[in-house]
């Protein structure tokens, strides 16, 4: 009874927290408000959530990634691959090695090994709490395709590192050859599976539909357990289930692209899985915050090991580690849009540092780095304890915050007034989309128009309404080619139309729950009739 409570409070906060952060007087981004209810509900209830690292990785960490990946346009990740990759493995990597002799400086008591594993846990970015960041900063779409793709792979490459400095602390031992082969196997490994699964359940679920038809129901489920099946394949077969779950989304985008789910299933399942990220994510940031009394409690014995007695040395700490990783970010960051990025332009222009600086405010810390140090084992293998476990917990968390704080401050000075190097427009791409699929349109009315209507006494309405939506579809053909002023007044017209529309449809929903409550029209009948009102409605909000 005790679980459920607690689980119905997590979900109690999730929603206040939304209501919170638009009722303060000053912006504060929800992953923090999450976190400050988070830790009152650790605090004044009592609570203590035993945040068991495989378990959370498991519930919140396959369907998010999944969810990410699916929802990433791969040929933008195709596009700046280079740059993703020296994010994502590149940096990883050199964090681990930089920080982690950074953080044995800084901290000599703590063994060179468990400085690596702290620097292992801090170094990929969240993508969740990236995602979470955006949410209150229009970033441009390419900056974000690149964070997003980042923050999707670098988990992978900072955990095996987290694995290797673990192994090398308990054993004294380290072998290149051998960390290796296990990364390749780790990644490539957890790749195959979640690509290899994904595919595998859209063949069958074509095959099954075919024979059988579709139960959007069924559609929508099977949807979910993909990325849980991909992640415990993975971890079953040693390889990464993170990157499993990162694939499976990958690869469903491709699946869908067939274009085989009926609309309606479509529609539905963007609904449950909008209710599943928002659910996910805040119950995360909230767990977060339930963790961090415990965390504090620990701090005044973990100072010692600095050799202060003020617990406020620990902030010190956590802001030079933070520090450290923000620095060494801004260089990796310049150095790979100056050798990639912008390098393929003609005028081979140099980055703004603006530009470099809101990519390294970008790179904010969550629930990935938490769970990976919460990973530390409690004892050596000789029974003894796991040296400074409380004190890189305690760092790994700060960092968390920082991040997030520095982000949410740091992310909209550098966006303010900063322009982007030019994309290549897509609006032709989109036009010439709009007008085959017109043209396409027009040929299957006159397909089925003259299918139906053969034979028939009636033939001539036939004709009339096919002849009336054809129009429709020959005047959307001519929009693209207006000129530039033309594009400009259709525009205006479209947001006059589309106010007007919204305002219809508004008074004809009032007018069916008027005639509910008055009892003039039965219930199932009216959410048939405000079914087809909201779905109307949607297109003009999306």
């Amino acid at each position: 009874m005790e679980t459920v409570t607690l689980i119905l409070a997590l979900l109690f906060a999730v929603v206040m927290s939304g209501i919170l952060a638009r009722l303060l007087p000053f912006s504060l981004p929800r992953p923090l408000v999450q976190i400050a209810m988070g830790a009152a509900i650790g605090l004044v209830a009592g609570w203590r959530v035993v945040l068991d690292p495989d378990i959370f990785f498991l519930l919140f960490l396959p369907p998010l990634l999944f969810l990410d990946g699916w929802r990433l346009p791969s040929e933008d990740l195709f596009k700046d691959r280079t740059t993703v990759l020296e994010l994502a493995l590149g940096l990883v990597v050199v964090t681990v090695l930089g920080m982690g002799l950074f953080i044995h400086w800084l901290l000599p008591a703590m063994p060179l090994p468990v400085a690596f594993a702290l620097a292992a846990v801090v170094s990929p970015t969240d993508p969740i709490a990236v995602a979470a960041i955006a949410q209150r900063t229009p970033i441009p779409k390419r900056m974000m395709h690149i964070l997003e793709g980042e923050s999707l792979l670098n988990d992978a490459s900072g955990l095996v590192c987290l694995r290797f400095a673990i192994a090398a602390t308990l054993t004294g031992t380290f072998s290149l050859g051998a960390a290796t082969f296990d990364f390749l196997w780790a990644a490539l490994g957890g790749l195959g599976v979640g690509a290899g699964l994904t595919w595998l359940v859209g063949w069958a679920k074509a095959v099954i539909t075919r024979r059988l038809g579709e139960e959007s129901s069924s559609q929508i489920l099977i949807s979910l357990l993909i990325p849980f099946g991909a992640y415990l394949v993975a971890e079953h077969l040693h390889c990464s289930g993170i990157l499993a779950s990162v694939a499976a989304g990958l690869t469903m985008s491709i699946v869908e692209a067939r274009g085989n789910a009926l609309a309606v299933t479509r529609i539905r399942r963007t609904t449950v899985w909008d209710v599943i990220q928002f659910t996910a994510n805040g119950v995360i940031f909230v767990l977060l915050g339930e963790q961090l009394p415990t965390i504090l409690a620990g701090a005044a014995a973990s100072v010692h090991l600095t050799g202060h007695h003020a617990p406020w040395w620990l902030i010190n700490y956590v802001i030079a580690i933070s520090l450290g990783l923000a620095a060494l970010r801004f260089v990796w960051v310049w150095l790979s849009f100056r050798l990639t990025l912008f390098r393929r332009r003609k005028d081979r222009a140099q980055p703004h540092w603006r530009v470099i600086g809101a990519m390294s405010f970008a790179g904010v810390r969550g629930a990935i780095t938490l769970a990976g140090v919460l990973t530390l084992p409690l004892t050596m293998l000789d029974g003894t304890p796991f040296p400074a476990r409380d004190l890189a917990i305690f760092l790994a968390m700060g960092v968390i915050i920082f991040s997030l704080i520095a982000g949410s401050i740091g992310l909209p000075l550098m966006m303010r007034g900063l322009e982007m190097p030019p994309e290549p427009a897509r609006d032709a791409q989109v036009d010439a989309a709009r007008t085959a699929a017109a043209e396409a349109a027009i040929a299957a009315i006159e397909r089925t128009q003259h299918r139906l209507a053969d034979g028939r006494k009636d033939a001539d309405a036939y004709v009339n309404i096919a002849a009336r939506l054809m129009d429709l579809y020959r005047e959307r053909i001519g929009h693209p080619a207006a000129e530039p002023q033309q594009q400009e007044m259709r525009k205006r017209d479209e947001a006059i139309e589309r106010d007007l529309r919204l305002a219809a449809l508004r008074a004809e929903r009032q007018e069916v729950f008027r005639r509910v409550r008055n009892r003039e029209l039965g219930s199932e009948a009216a959410r048939r009739l405000v079914r087809e009102i909201d779905l109307f409605e949607a297109r003009f909000l999306i």
